[in-house]
């Protein structure tokens, strides 16, 4: 590379980080909730620039939460199990054969995904869903769609914890009821 060019790329990247500065030091510290939409798993290339991001996020002192989809991999599985999945305007209808699959899916193969993906850019994530240790309590959304829950009360103790330690808590969207039941949460 000559000297021309390489001056040119210093001078595009100070311009870019002095861009930059005034939300670097907005956001330090902040806490940033990131969604990551179950279409972009199939993505290699989409699932490492995310990564990247979020790990980018974190450097610079943001404290990313990722919370995740997963519908095109629980298609796939409920089809490969022989399960039918039916949907309402849009939304699937989630009965307890189609919770476990759900419930499966995220905290298992995408979580699990997302947090290998934020390793191997050098992050440190952990994966959990909203239902352990109670962070993430439901009310069922419409009965008709069964187990699909609406949010209600969040407990962020445990993420501010994982943050304070510089640890990416990666969210699988599944909430508790106070009757004990888990529900589906649909972004």
């Amino acid at each position: 590379m000559k000297t021309q060019d390489m001056t040119r790329d210093w001078n595009a990247t100070a311009r870019t980080l002095s861009e930059a500065l005034p939300y670097l030091q907005r956001y330090s510290g902040a806490t940033g909730v990131v969604k990551f939409g179950g279409n972009a798993m199939g993505d290699d290339a989409a699932m490492a620039r995310f990564a990247r991001d979020i790990v980018l996020m974190r450097q610079v002192g943001v404290n990313p939460v990722v919370v995740h989809g997963g519908g095109p991999m629980i298609n796939q599985m409920l089809a490969r199990l022989g399960i039918e999945s039916s949907f309402v305007n849009g939304k699937r209808v989630t009965d307890a054969a189609v919770m476990e699959v759900v419930e499966m899916v995220l905290s298992g193969l995408v979580n699990k995904r997302i947090v290998q993906a934020l390793g191997a850019e050098g992050g440190k994530g952990v994966g959990l869903a909203g239902k352990d240790a109670h962070r993430i309590r439901c009310e069922p959304t419409d009965p008709a769609r069964g187990l699909v829950g609406t949010p209600g009360a969040v407990d962020p103790e445990v993420l501010r914890a994982l943050s304070d330690d510089e640890i990416i808590p990666v969210i699988a969207p599944l909430g508790w009821g106070v009757n004990g039941e888990t529900f589906n949460i649909n972004g």
